[in-house]
C-alpha cells in the first residue's frame, strides 16, 4: 500500500516513522513537503491518504479521496455541523467500496485494551459506574495555535477520545447526555470541562482540561463483582491497570496489576490496523463519527447557553 500523508504538523510527522517504503510523498501548503496540494499529486502514486490537517479542512480532502477511490485514514476528531454531511460521506464510501478510518489512537492504549476484555468477560458483574479523567497542560500552547482554541476546545480535542473509549467499551447505546460543568479558566475556548453520559443504567462522568499540570489519565469502573482502574498513558510514563475482586460480605479484594512499560505503541498499531482493513476489504461506514457528531451537537448547544 502506497500511502501520502497530508497535513505534516505533529500528528503527520509522527504517523510517517512507522510507514517505512509505503510512504511516497508528503503534502502540506505551509511547510517544507513534497507537495503544496494533494490535487497536484498524482493519482496513479498511491493508495491510501493520512490526512492530519485541522477539522474545517478535512471534508474537501475526503471527497476528494472517495471520487478518486482511495483509502482514508483521518486524525480525530471528524466534524460537520451537519449530520447531512457525513451522512453522504457514508453513502459514497459505500458505494466506492473504499476503506474509511478516524483514527482514535487510545484504542490502542495496552491498559485501555485490558478493560475492554475484562468488560467483556462480565467479571465485574452489573456495571455501576465508570469515570475517566484526562488532562494535559497544554493550555498556553493551545492559545497561541491559530486554529486550535476556538468553538467546543477541549471537548472536541480531549473530549472525543473519551467518547469514542465509551463507544469501544460499552458500546454505541448512548441513552443520556449532560454537560454538568464547563470552563475558560485560560482560554477563549472550554479548557475544562465535565460531562455525563448513561449507558442503559450505567452512569458515567468524563472529566477533561488542558489545564493539569502534570499529564493525567485515570479512570476507575465500579462493578457489583469487582472494580477496575487505569492509570497513565504509554506515552507519559508507565501505565497501569488494575483489577480488583470483590470479596463479600466485604474484606480486601484480591487484587491483580499488569504494569505496561513507557514507549507509545498506538501509533504503530493503529497503522497496521487500517492497513488489515483494507486487505480484508472490510466495510465502514462512519457510525462512530456520526455518534460523537451527535454528542458534540448537545454539547455545543449548551456552551452556547452558557456564553
Amino acid at each position: 500500500m502506497k500511502v501520502v500523508i497530508v497535513g505534516m504538523g505533529i500528528q503527520g510527522n509522527k504517523r510517517k516513522k512507522f510507514f517505512g517504503k509505503e510512504f511516497v510523498y508528503s503534502v502540506d501548503k505551509f511547510k517544507n513537503a513534497d507537495f503544496k496540494s494533494l490535487y497536484d499529486v498524482p493519482i496513479k502514486d498511491y493508495d491510501a491518504v493520512l490526512i492530519c490537517v485541522p477539522d474545517k479542512e478535512k471534508i474537501k480532502i475526503i471527497n476528494y479521496c472517495i471520487k478518486n477511490k482511495k483509502h482514508i485514514l483521518v486524525e480525530k476528531p471528524l466534524i460537520s455541523n451537519s449530520l447531512k454531511i457525513l451522512n453522504n460521506l457514508k453513502k459514497a464510501i459505500k458505494k466506492k467500496k473504499i476503506i474509511f478510518y478516524t483514527a482514535y489512537n487510545h484504542r490502542f492504549e495496552p491498559n485501555i485494551v485490558e478493560m475492554k476484555k475484562l468488560i467483556k468477560s462480565k467479571k465485574l458483574g452489573k456495571i455501576y459506574k465508570c469515570k475517566i479523567f484526562y488532562g494535559n497542560g497544554t493550555s498556553v500552547l493551545v492559545k497561541r495555535s491559530r486554529w486550535r482554541d476556538k468553538e467546543m476546545g477541549v471537548i472536541t480535542d480531549i473530549g472525543s477520545h473519551l467518547l469514542d473509549i465509551c463507544l469501544y467499551w460499552f458500546g454505541k447505546k448512548i441513552k443520556f447526555l449532560k454537560v454538568a460543568e464547563l470552563n475558560k479558566f485560560e482560554n477563549r475556548a472550554p479548557d475544562h470541562a465535565v460531562i455525563q453520559l448513561n449507558y442503559k443504567k450505567i452512569k458515567i462522568e468524563l472529566e477533561m482540561s488542558l489545564c493539569m499540570w502534570k499529564n493525567t489519565f485515570t479512570c476507575d469502573v465500579i462493578g457489583s463483582k469487582g472494580s477496575a482502574h487505569l492509570n497513565s498513558l504509554c506515552k507519559w510514563s508507565k501505565s497501569s491497570f488494575i483489577y480488583r475482586k470483590r470479596k463479600f460480605p466485604s474484606g480486601l479484594p484480591n487484587e491483580k496489576c499488569i504494569n505496561f512499560k513507557l514507549g507509545d505503541p498506538t501509533w504503530k498499531k493503529e497503522y497496521l490496523f487500517f492497513k488489515n482493513l483494507v486487505n480484508k476489504k472490510t466495510k465502514s461506514f462512519l457510525e462512530n463519527d456520526l455518534i460523537i457528531n451527535n454528542c458534540f451537537k448537545k454539547i455545543s448547544y449548551s456552551l452556547n447557553k452558557n456564553v
